[in-house]
């Protein structure tokens, strides 16, 4: 492909973004194709010549358009937002076409200094504490996700709980994590990985607003104490999958500091709202966190991979994580003026990912990012409000910010059928999970697009199926 060539071609498939944005809220929500419906069109063998672009983007149309679940409609209510917007897409091309391979500093000095800087900004931006900050002994990177960002931080708690020898001997099988019954799958996974094992990973309990309770979790620390075992990481999330729910960083940090543990926080989609001062609140405590994370990717305007990785001590990350192949070598590296990311994450490669979060920044600035932030709260609260003043539904978890969950009263059959027959119909997404072992409906606010007439005819469709199912 000639540079003229990829300018044409490229022009085409941004003119086809933008139609397709343009155009979102006329497709269904959730793709209505059956398995299998996508690979029955695709040629079983590979083509032997090359074939013309205007052909593959039309093929994009008429095969993948259908298998597609729109993320990015303004009616997409369900799992958490996996938003995006221009600034980003425009960062993510220009990060393509450079196709910088960024593991060392050396590979490309731009994309380490400006990561490094980035998350620096994001540490101001959403008012971390200043040892967060790659100006003293801690900093940020940028992981793929949360669930590679508490990999990164039990491997670093695994050492520094065993003295640095997890790496040189394995587990001994006395390590033990700890994280509350709505905490996310990837601590689990985290702790296979990890070879510290699911049989020494604690559940604890949560109170009436699912939220992890600091005295059970003492508790457990206690009696695994007495047992020999060794307690060395504890996974306190600000906003769960399930509910929403924020554990009370503060008081677990202080149940940390008290036996010697590693805490880290996950922030997942709720972290965003920290751009907002009147939200910091729920945040409270993560001084005394060893490593925090959340994802611009859910609810931050910028598109997936994208999670903001922060440590209080970066040569604790650094050691866990760290080795140096002869074919790696290098003065900037020796000279130790430098950051390596390699040594920050599990694999060695690494893509030019801080340029898109550069550019959402730039493009929206602060107070932009809090404009769009506060109005999906305030939709979202909105829709708490209509929910609570109807006699057939209920709240079934606190709402702080963009997530609400809810039920009807007519039990787990009922709001099953109506979960599964609103998004058979296409104008809206919703999903559900299972509160106090109840079924429980999610509606979550955070597409970029998402204003109040969306919600408002979401409302509209979950009463109106309702009633007719009741009939």
């Amino acid at each position: 492909m000639t540079a003229e060539e990829f300018r044409m071609f490229g022009r085409m498939a941004v003119d086809w973004i933008a139609d397709y944005w343009g155009e979102v809220e006329s497709f269904p929500v959730l793709s209505q194709v059956e398995p299998g419906e996508i690979r029955a069109q695709l040629p079983p063998e590979p083509p032997e010549e090359g074939e013309p672009f205007e052909l593959m983007l039309a093929d994009v149309d008429r095969i993948i358009m259908p298998g597609i679940t729109h993320w990015q409609s303004p009616d997409f209510f369900a799992f958490f937002p996996a938003n995006t917007s221009g600034p980003a897409i425009l960062g993510e091309l220009l990060s393509a076409g450079l196709g910088v391979q960024g593991m060392l500093w050396a590979t490309s000095p731009a994309c380490t200094e400006l990561e490094t800087h980035v998350l620096d900004w994001m540490a101001q931006i959403v008012d971390l504490p200043p040892k967060f900050l790659s100006t003293g002994r801690g900093g940020g990177v940028i992981q793929d996700s949360a669930s590679s960002a508490t990999l990164c931080a039990l491997l670093a708690a695994r050492e520094r709980a065993t003295g640095g020898t997890g790496n040189l001997k394995g587990g001994d099988g006395r390590l033990t994590v700890y994280t509350s019954s709505q905490g996310h799958s990837s601590i689990e996974k985290a702790v296979m990985i990890a070879g510290i094992g699911k049989d020494n990973l604690r559940f604890v309990d949560v109170d009436d607003a699912f939220a992890m309770r600091p005295d059970a979790l003492e508790h457990m620390i206690h009696e695994d104490k007495a047992a020999g075992l060794v307690p060395a990481f504890v996974c306190a999330t600000i906003g769960t999958t399930s509910s929403n729910a924020m554990d009370p960083i503060g008081e677990i940090g202080r149940v940390c500091q008290r036996y010697g543990l590693w805490l880290h926080v996950d922030g997942a989609m709720s972290g965003t709202a920290a751009v907002c001062p009147e939200f910091r609140h729920l945040f409270a405590g993560l001084e005394l966190a060893d490593s925090y994370a959340f994802n611009p990717h859910k609810w931050m305007f910028t598109n997936f991979d994208c999670d903001c990785f922060w440590v209080t001590d970066r040569a604790a990350l650094i050691e866990a994580l760290s080795i140096l192949p002869e074919y790696l070598r290098n003065k900037a590296t020796e000279s130790g003026a430098v950051i390596d990311y390699r040594d920050w994450q599990v694999s060695l490669g690494r893509r030019f990912r801080a340029l898109k979060l550069w550019f959402v920044i730039r493009h929206y600035g602060v107070e932009g990012l809090r404009f769009h932030i506060r109005r999906h709260v305030e939709l979202a609260q909105r829709f708490a409000g209509w929910v609570e003043e109807h006699p057939d539904f209920e709240i079934a978890a606190p709402a702080p910010l963009n997530l609400v969950c809810f039920r009807h009263h007519g039990g787990d059959e009922l709001n099953q059928e109506l979960m599964e027959t609103l998004n058979a119909g296409g104008d809206l997404y919703l999903t559900h999970t299972r509160l106090s072992d109840r079924f429980t409906l999610r509606l979550v606010v955070g597409q970029t697009h998402t204003e109040e007439q969306h919600v408002e005819r979401a409302w509209q469709a979950i009463q109106e199926t309702a009633a007719r199912l009741q009939r």
